[in-house]
């Protein structure tokens, strides 16, 4: 299992973006739109030496989609984070590269963990599949991340590079992840 990326959530993809820019210094480039779950995002690529192949996604849900069939993921349709969200964006958890969902979502299973059922999504040229709860909400037990499976390609192989690296990251008893940035080191703790 590695870092594949961390989920910004805010209220509003515009309200993230400026986010990004006041935070971390830096403008993230646009994704793209994910029809399955009604979002849309931002991404900036944060690949270090000790988390290559690393990204930030900036995630809000698309007031332009119509509403899934299905809750959205990270908790995004919960009112209590929604109401955080609408205070500020931060971040909201974590997603992990697995070579074989399948097998890691049995494991888990077995071990009394519920990451929910592998389900394929795609946007543009990129395809996955991703572990997801039917109630969308995140595993919260033990900072335990949402699982990916990335088919032939990954975002990270399409963006640019950025002054942004992810130094250190901890998902204990909550979720830290310190980037280097151009003003100097960014801690961010999750919020919700």
């Amino acid at each position: 299992m590695d870092m594949d990326h961390l989920v910004v959530a805010a209220a509003t993809l515009e309200d993230g973006v400026a986010w990004c820019e006041r935070t971390l210094g830096v403008h993230p480039v646009p994704g793209g739109k994910h029809a399955l779950m009604g979002t849309h995002n931002a991404l900036l690529n944060i690949s270090s030496a000790t988390h290559p192949r690393c990204y930030l996604e900036i995630i809000a849900i698309d007031p332009e989609a119509p509403r899934p069939g299905r809750a959205r993921w990270f908790d995004l349709d919960q009112p209590e984070l929604r109401q955080c969200l609408a205070q500020r964006p931060g971040l909201i958890h974590w997603v992990a590269r697995v070579p074989g969902l399948e097998a890691t979502l049995s494991q888990w299973r077995s071990e009394g963990v519920d990451a929910g059922q592998p389900v394929a999504a795609s946007r543009g040229l990129l395809s996955w599949q991703i572990a997801l709860r039917e109630d969308g909400r995140r595993l919260r037990r033990e900072g335990l991340p949402v699982l990916i499976e990335w088919g032939e390609r990954h975002p990270c192989d399409a963006l640019p590079e950025s002054p942004v690296r992810l130094k250190a990251f901890e998902a204990r008893d909550g979720l830290r992840a310190w980037l280097d940035t151009p003003r100097g080191e960014t801690m961010l703790e999750v919020i919700g």
